[in-house]
């Protein structure tokens, strides 16, 4: 269970319309003004039962009793979770906390409902709590999840500190002044708390653009893309594949689950830290792969290699990698539990070659986040490393530093418990403050050992390699996440929401101004689909300002208006997207062909595939 603990000077709410799931309630309770409440926003989770909300009750009640408040308003939230109960079990329980707390003054606003609501918080250091809270028997199932590096983990202690211009200063003493940003990210992840109280931007984003949604019908954490959301996902795909092929990897595929029983993979779980997915074969139990680690460690292990092979770089765009991550931190696209990961794996000869690899990885991640429409500016940059290895290479981190000339937060750690000396990560900073790691890259000094996997040097002995792990990208969900983010905070300062061009689902919206240009309309379009330029066309019988917020709501980032001064001039009037304000567009005039040249020109290198809806707006579906 969810709670969101606000004290209020007011909270207000009318109930609007009924959903399919909604309770019967009396008119006098559709709508409500309470004065000086405790509002308890509730979302019930699966899983959850009499003794969760027993819980909740004793949460409620000590908050209120800690703010003075006598008025409670217990408020269904389903936007807490994406894990919701079945609507008789999370109305059961509602009802139950209602009737536990009648010591205090209760309002609960009716379940399954569409309700506006008013709420003006009072803003102390105790007017917004977030509580979750959990079943015994989901803790315990939990707890069985957890490997050994997890465990490790908790108890491990970390140094903070930030690099900059060659010096390491403790987060305590650093002047954060002019990196507001990266103070919020050093805040996140000192502070370790994952869990997510608010709903990001991205999630309504990518609902109303119909890219990703929830599917109820799966686990937690496991989306459906729709066609938009599919070609952007592709494209992301095919690019990430094809810079790691272009580095040098040799593309492979393994499968994705793996017997608990091999001794070798056994030890492997205990070592990194992720929860898995377990499931029963016939006599075996299996456990869902969480990166392409075990198949390629395998495949290697079973190799020649020889010292003319090094560095030897393979690669699997892994759909999908599987995580138990737990509920309270999913959310939207930024954390899954079904994800795609691009995963390249380098064997090197000895740690010279190791850290000449990372170098060049670190640089190539640079590369492909800019490429994606992620530059430096958009994410801070974390080392985690060892004491030992720190020391031994302070020379080779200050360069790491330089490459992007800005301060680099650095998790040190006292010992190693995790597979890896060295590792970096490129962290998204979203519009509510959390982190995400994007690119990474680690030295692995463990699993070479651990595989049996060797080469064979120029004295004709076998040696032990190290291996680096690198995501050029981070999950290819994560970077859909990061640039709906990015859009988002972009419109918060007055520039229009986009996609990069090559990514756009629709790069052009060709809009007839009546019926009797539409010919000519689906003829400019026909014309630039074939130029492999996507391309539509607004066929609907809706007024040209109507077709043209439409076309903006849709973050379009090319829409040409066909009338007749256009058709008589051979010109198109159209709107360019990254060069407008949100209050100003910018329209030019321009020719196909110099629409099709722009275009071309800005997708250049970058990944094609088709219209992935058809071409006339009124024979196109709605998934929303």
């Amino acid at each position: 269970m969810k709670l969101l603990l606000v004290h209020a000077d007011y909270m207000e709410y009318e109930a609007k319309k009924a959903t399919k799931i909604a309770e019967d309630v009396d008119e006098g309770r559709k709508s409500m003004r309470v004065e000086e409440p405790l509002v308890a926003f509730v979302a019930v989770e699966k899983g959850d039962d009499e003794k969760v909300a027993e819980k909740a009750v004793s949460e409620i009640r000590a908050v209120a009793k800690k703010v003075g408040a006598e008025r409670v308003v217990l408020y269904p939230y389903a936007h807490l979770s994406s894990n919701l109960s079945s609507p008789e079990l999370a109305i059961r329980l509602l009802k139950m906390m209602e009737e536990k707390l009648s010591d205090l003054e209760v309002y609960r606003a009716p379940f399954g409902w569409y309700k506006a609501f008013k709420i003006s918080c009072k803003g102390h250091p105790l007017s917004e709590l977030s509580r979750e809270l959990r079943s015994q028997q989901v803790e315990e199932l939990d707890e069985k999840e957890l490997t050994q590096a997890l465990r490790d983990e908790e108890k491990a202690k970390s140094y903070w500190y930030i690099l900059h211009d060659g010096k390491l200063v403790s987060v305590e003493e650093f002047d954060f002044s002019n990196y507001p940003k990266l103070k919020k990210f050093a805040d996140y992840e000192i502070s370790k708390r994952r869990a997510v109280d608010r709903v990001p931007p991205h999630v309504e984003l990518m609902k109303r653009l119909q890219i990703a949604d929830y599917e109820e019908a799966s686990d937690s954490g496991h989306m459906r893309y729709y066609p938009k959301g599919r070609l952007v996902k592709s494209l992301l795909e095919e690019f990430v594949t094809r810079k790691c092929v272009e580095y040098g990897a040799m593309e492979v595929e393994t499968p994705i689950m793996y017997s608990r029983d091999h001794p070798t993979l056994r030890r492997y779980l205990e070592r990194f830290p992720a929860r898995q997915y377990i499931i029963k074969g016939d006599k075996r139990e299996f456990f869902l792969r969480f990166a392409a680690c075990f198949g390629q460690f395998l495949m290697c292990s079973d190799a020649v290699i020889t010292y003319r092979n090094l560095p030897l770089k393979i690669y699997e765009l892994t759909r999908y990698s599987f995580r138990k991550e737990q509920r309270g931190e999913l959310v939207g696209l930024r954390r899954l539990r079904a994800f795609t990961m691009p995963d390249m794996h380098t064997i090197v000869k000895d740690m010279e070659q190791a850290k000449k690899e990372f170098m060049n990885q670190y640089r190539l991640s640079v590369e492909t986040l800019r490429a994606i429409g992620l530059t430096p500016e958009d994410y801070e940059v974390a080392i985690r490393v060892t004491k030992d290895f720190y020391e031994e290479n302070k020379e080779f981190l200050k360069e790491i530093s330089e490459i992007l000339k800005k301060p680099i937060l650095i998790e040190m750690w006292d010992r190693r418990f995790f597979y890896f000396v060295l590792k970096f990560e490129f962290n998204f900073v979203d519009a509510l403050d959390k982190a995400s790691a994007l690119s990474t890259v680690q030295i692995d000094v463990e699993n070479a050992e651990r595989y049996d996997i060797s080469y064979v040097g120029k004295d004709g002995e076998k040696k032990r390699p190290y291996i680096l792990h690198c995501s050029a990208s981070g999950a290819i969900e994560r970077c859909i996440y990061a640039l709906l983010e990015k859009a988002y905070m972009n419109a918060e300062r007055g520039k229009p929401p986009m996609l990069p061009v090559w990514l756009s689902p629709v790069q052009v919206r060709v809009i007839p101004i009546s019926e009797n240009f539409l010919d000519t309309a689906l003829e400019v379009a026909e014309k630039l689909n074939k130029r492999l330029i996507r391309a539509d066309v607004d066929d609907r019988d809706e007024t040209l300002n109507k077709k043209v917020r439409d076309a903006s709501t849709e973050w379009i980032p090319y829409v040409a208006v066909i009338g007749k001064k256009e058709v008589e001039e051979g010109k198109l009037t159209v709107t360019i997207r990254a060069e407008s304000e949100l209050e100003k567009q910018k329209r030019v005039k321009m020719s196909v062909e110099e629409l099709i040249d722009r275009i071309k020109k800005e997708c250049e290198g970058m990944p094609f595939k088709p219209l992935p809806l058809p071409v006339k707006l009124s024979e196109r579906p709605s998934f929303r």
